[in-house]
């Protein structure tokens, strides 16, 4: 997952990347779903519209009507479009869509984000993340833990990249999530990499030593907990890594006072 933010900071890195960047579109089934779904989610095919025809869609993308219909299936899938006998394919309301569907992230990134998305995905994490850092804890395994200590190692390395740091980050809550035995928590794997990659593309601690030295400070406190067995710890310190998360976002982009306010 690559993607660079209007307005952001440079990284000194390029565009942040994270594992599911590997995720390209590979054959002509997932070019069209990748292209249709950037374009709903864009607005350029807006809320309510009916799509081109399958006449003018497979001859603007090169492929089958068969190819084209399974794409739209798996939009339809996506809860983003809808089709009608004798009316087409309509564009259904953002209301509808599977926000936590790992391509609908995607394309929200890649067609620009803004700070009420980065804000709506912190509400997100806020909601479970912390309850996870909880229950691993609780449940973690001694390798866990080792694996949790490594991926700290590895964020607190000095002169690494903008891309580096966003990786290691990535890992470290990924173990979070198994470690705390709940197969939902992992599943939820994919909007914390949504939410980082927003975060860094912004703006990454890498950029300033303060910035840098908080965000392993946030991070140690929260291994420390889990590795000790203290839930409520883990719980305070997950939120506490969350939120400077989004504040280095607001400040990034200008928008201090009202980051503060927002989460007053």
């Amino acid at each position: 997952m690559t993607m660079q933010a209007r307005g952001s900071r440079d990284t000194g890195g390029g565009p942040i990347t994270l594992p599911s960047a590997k995720r390209k579109p590979h054959n002509f089934h997932a070019q069209v779903i990748h292209e249709l779904g950037t374009a709903i989610v864009s607005g350029r095919f807006g809320q309510d519209q009916i799509l081109p025809g399958d006449a003018e869609l497979t001859e603007q993308f090169g492929v089958s009507r068969t190819v084209l219909r399974e794409a739209l299936k798996t939009l339809s899938a996506k809860g983003m479009v809808e089709a009608r006998a004798r009316v087409g394919t309509r564009v259904l309301g953002r209301a509808r869509w599977n926000m936590f569907d790992s391509d609908v992230l995607a394309w929200h990134l890649e067609t620009g984000l803004d700070i009420g998305f980065v804000d709506a995905l912190a509400e997100v994490r806020m909601a479970l993340e912390p309850e996870a850092a909880a229950l691993a804890a609780a449940r973690r395994t001694d390798q866990q833990a080792e694996r949790l200590s490594h991926w700290l190692d590895r964020m607190a390395e000095p002169g690494q990249s903008a891309n580096q740091f966003a990786v290691n980050d990535f890992e470290f809550h990924k173990v979070i999530a198994e470690a705390s035995g709940n197969p939902f928590m992992l599943s939820l794997s994919a909007v914390v990499e949504v939410a980082l990659t927003a975060s860094f593309a912004i703006s990454s601690p890498v950029e300033g030593g303060e910035a840098f030295d908080r965000a392993v400070r946030l991070h140690r406190s929260l291994c420390v907990a889990i590795v000790d067995r203290e839930p409520e710890m883990a719980r305070a310190a997950m939120r506490q890594a969350i939120q400077s998360g989004v504040d280095r976002a607001h400040q990034a982009l200008g928008e201090g006072d009202a980051a503060a306010d927002h989460h007053a």
